[in-house]
């Protein structure tokens, strides 16, 4: 068995600092650390139990199958407080069938982000024994 001692998605932006602003200052992650300098510097966020990093540039927008599924204690907020940020909303909070709160944005890349609420009684909260 492989033993994980963590995660971290990595995004090669188009624009790094554009996207240093869409990450940091629109969806307000918290920087874990950062290294180099200038506008090309790599930037690595806390993201729940792993993190995202920005480094590198790229000349062509990401791949369309990479998603980023972010999980939120309460979608209405985050919408509200997306939309006052400027961020523009794919599709506003919906409960699916399945029983999960999903909203949809993108990154300026386009990279498709899907915040996730998991409401109280879903089984996905449901812990035997805790």
């Amino acid at each position: 068995m492989v033993h994980v001692l963590g995660s971290r998605v990595l995004i090669r932006p188009t624009d790094p600092e554009r996207s240093r602003t869409f990450y940091g200052g629109q969806l307000g992650l918290a920087v874990y650390r950062e290294f180099g300098t200038g506008p090309e510097r790599g930037t690595v966020y806390f993201l729940g139990g792993g993190f995202l990093e920005l480094s590198g540039r790229s000349d062509t927008a990401p791949e369309p199958g990479v998603r980023l599924w972010l999980q939120v204690e309460d979608v209405a907020a985050a919408h509200e407080e997306l939309l006052a940020k400027g961020v523009e909303i794919s599709r506003p909070p919906v409960r699916e069938p399945w029983g999960l709160i999903e909203m949809w944005i993108a990154d300026p890349d386009g990279t498709p982000i899907v915040l996730v609420e998991t409401p109280a009684g879903h089984p996905l909260r449901y812990r035997p024994g805790i």
